[in-house]
């Protein structure tokens, strides 16, 4: 009979990166069992010492732009740079089974096989802009385990990135050349969020393509002012194939991370992550407060069916359902 791990199994696990530990600790972490929920939230007040000791990058992009290439090639650079990646690649949930294709360590042979490298792929279950709602807690079990650079992936199917910038350093958009979307992604908040924009692809007959959409790009983004003092939205041409322009993006990035540290906004920036973490677990706990309770539960079925019908109004039926949280 296989022994129950402890919480301190978990923790020295982690910490001494054993990676069978690290695995069953971020299954523990997805899970929505209260059971599991409570040892998963002792043993992240228990390896908190030892996080917050990385870059976390956020990596988005519409399918087929080649973010899963870009990453394995991008991840095995800084390995041979001297750093240990962890991917934590949200893959889209089936809305009928919740199911997920979970296809990560498939492309992305060359990063997946490096025992420098930890890849997770992990279903989206809905999130707003793919991201799984446990993210934040294995970006931490990742930190823990020593790994200095996360990658987290998204789903990037043109839903709102708010979730995943408000968890990351350094926001990415992924893009192609050709797609007839060079200046439409310009109206689009995501391209106003991000620190970096790659126009992957640079390689072969395209590479003519992808520097014309550089040069728009970079010219319409000189109208657009960034969050960050002191620094413009960069765009950059790479191949992911070739692997030309891997160390530049590397390079802007650093050099992102030197500003942002030297002005404090690094700083500012996890203090923001913090609190937004804080909010949403607190609306999340709220809301599953506010159902346990058997009245209001009926109450809310009997009144979306009038809300459907036309029956009452949906401010009056908030109010009617929080008049009976309130007593």
């Amino acid at each position: 009979m296989k022994k129950k791990l402890s919480i301190d199994d978990y923790c020295n696990g982690i910490v001494n990166n054993d990676r069978v530990i690290l695995g069953k600790a971020l299954t523990l972490m997805e899970s929505n069992a209260d059971i599991h929920n409570n040892i998963s939230q002792n043993l992240l007040n228990k390896i908190m010492p030892h996080t917050g000791n990385s870059i976390r990058i956020g990596i988005t992009g519409a399918p087929g732009v080649g973010k899963s290439t870009f990453i394995d090639k991008f991840g095995y650079y800084l390995i041979n740079s001297g750093y240990r990646v962890a991917v934590l690649s949200v893959d889209p949930s089936s809305s009928i089974s919740g199911g997920s294709i979970l296809g990560d360590k498939t492309r992305m042979e060359k990063l997946s096989s490096h025992e420098n490298s930890f890849i997770r792929p992990s279903p989206s279950k809905g999130a707003i802009g793919g991201v799984a709602r446990k993210t934040r807690e294995s970006i931490l079990i990742c930190e823990a385990a020593g790994y200095n650079v996360i990658i987290i992936e998204t789903v990037g199917v043109g839903q709102n990135e708010l979730e995943v910038h408000s968890m990351v350093d350094f926001f990415m958009l992924i893009q192609i050349a050709g797609a007839g979307d060079e200046l439409q992604g310009i109206k689009k908040g995501i391209v106003e969020l991000a620190d970096a924009i790659v126009i992957n692809k640079a390689d072969g007959d395209n590479k003519q393509n992808v520097l014309s959409a550089v040069n728009v790009l970079k010219g319409a983004l000189a109208y657009l002012n960034h969050r960050t003092d002191n620094w413009q939205t960069q765009v950059l041409a790479c191949s992911a194939l070739s692997e030309e322009g891997i160390k530049e993006i590397w390079h802007v990035i650093s050099k992102f991370r030197k500003l942002c540290t030297g002005n404090d906004e690094f700083k500012k920036k996890r203090e923001r992550q913090r609190v937004d973490w804080f909010d949403n677990l607190l609306n999340e706990e709220i809301k599953k407060v506010f159902f346990r309770d058997k009245e209001i539960k009926h109450k809310y079925s009997v009144l979306k069916k009038e809300v459907l019908e036309d029956k009452i109004s949906i401010v009056h039926a908030v109010r009617n359902l929080t008049d009976i949280f309130r007593k």
